[in-house]
């Protein structure tokens, strides 16, 4: 290292970088979780969508009432 010329700072060795933070692993957790919430969201959606659908389909009038398979 060359020495500094009079009246300058001498330089300072590098410093190691700070340790890596969790917000990263944080958000992208949070980003995850959301995408799953949308998409089980979705697949219902989607599938209560798809029911009434056929049930139309198949001519019956009375659809909005969804009865339980026997």
């Amino acid at each position: 290292m060359p020495k500094p010329e009079p009246g300058q700072k001498p330089k300072s060795p590098r410093r190691s970088p700070p340790p890596d933070s969790r917000r990263g692993a944080i958000a992208g957790l949070i980003i995850a979780l959301l995408i799953l919430g949308v998409g089980w969201w979705l697949a219902r959606d989607l599938t209560s969508a798809s029911k009434m659908q056929d049930c139309l389909m198949s001519g019956r009038t009375n659809c909005n009432v969804i009865e339980p398979a026997r």
